[in-house]
């Protein structure tokens, strides 16, 4: 297939699809990225029972991210550092 009538060449519309799916998907998993890490600090902040859980949960997150390219492997290993660092202050305390 050569040119669409509106004068956009049909892999620039395909190209175009994937970006947006790709883009969904992406937004999808910082988004789950950030609400873990906000309950993480919800719990310590409030020295909840579920600390270690939710901290288990969010590195989670953070290694799929981290594994699918969304967020770099490093990024990835310093959240889940500062994560932790704030989970054994609280449970310290």
């Amino acid at each position: 297939m050569a040119k669409l009538k509106t004068g956009r060449h049909t892999s620039a519309i395909k190209a175009q699809r994937q970006a947006e799916k790709r883009t969904s998907a992406n937004k999808g998993l910082t988004k789950k990225i950030r609400l873990a890490t906000k309950t993480v600090n919800a719990s310590a902040k409030a020295k909840a029972a579920t600390l270690k859980e939710d901290l288990k949960k969010a590195e989670s997150c953070i290694d799929k991210a981290a594994k699918k390219k969304v967020i770099h492997w490093k990024t990835a290993a310093r959240k889940k550092s500062r994560l932790a660092k704030a989970a054994n202050k609280a449970a310290a305390k």
